[in-house]
């Protein structure tokens, strides 16, 4: 059994992880620890920012010990975001604070302020050029060692973005994406076939066989 801590909240997020990861994995939320330091996502790629939130866990986690009994093998951080071609791969690494741009930029928004922005930019935009993709970057960061060990997993979901949301299932933008093959969004396509075609669990899938191969 490897114990992951997810350097996220964010109780969805996890969930989604443990499901894919599955029974040989048992991911915990930052929730699980005290006095966790939040990590500034400055950096200008989806790679930077989960390397440095896994690096920096890491070494927290090195310097405070956790709760007696609670053996953590790795930090999984991951950076994810939505890349429009209409609008030259933004909101990229601004994903999650993209209503938010003009203001404080290390505020995130909410799902709708983003979506409804998102949808004004790409008001005049015919569907053929509505293309976009997920792209998710995983960061595993060792607990064992005196150097840190990360390795980085990536995945990609490629699609287009609707004139407007579908679906009540999901969060962020998955109520306008519309996955590649598909004609529904992720917000109505549901968990189990979301699970399949995300990026995430591609990213994942890619942890599981390196896991596999120990």
């Amino acid at each position: 059994m490897n114990n992951l801590i997810i350097a996220t909240r964010n109780a969805h997020k996890v969930v989604e992880i443990q499901a894919i990861l599955g029974s040989n994995f048992h991911c915990l939320t930052l929730d699980r620890l005290t006095g966790v330091p939040d990590v500034v996502e400055d950096a200008d790629t989806f790679v930077g920012n989960a390397v440095k939130k896994a690096r920096e866990l890491r070494e927290w986690l090195l310097e405070n010990q956790p709760e007696r009994g609670l053996e953590i093998s790795h930090v999984l951080a991951d950076d994810s975001g939505l890349e429009v071609d209409a609008l030259n791969g933004a909101p990229g690494v601004h994903s999650a604070r993209f209503a938010a741009l003009d203001g404080d930029l290390l505020k995130n928004s909410s799902s709708a302020e983003n979506n409804a922005k998102l949808l004004r930019m790409l008001a005049e935009v015919p569907s053929p050029q509505r293309t976009a993709r997920f792209r998710c970057v995983i960061a595993m960061a060792s607990t064992d060692g005196e150097q840190p060990l990360i390795e980085t997993f990536e995945g990609v979901c490629e699609g287009r973005i609707d004139t407007k949301p579908g679906g009540a299932g999901g969060f962020g933008y998955d109520p306008l994406f519309i996955p590649l093959g598909h004609d529904k969004s992720f917000a109505e396509l549901g968990e189990t076939v979301k699970n399949g075609l995300s990026h995430r669990s591609k990213a994942l899938a890619a942890v599981k066989m390196r896991f596999a191969l120990q």
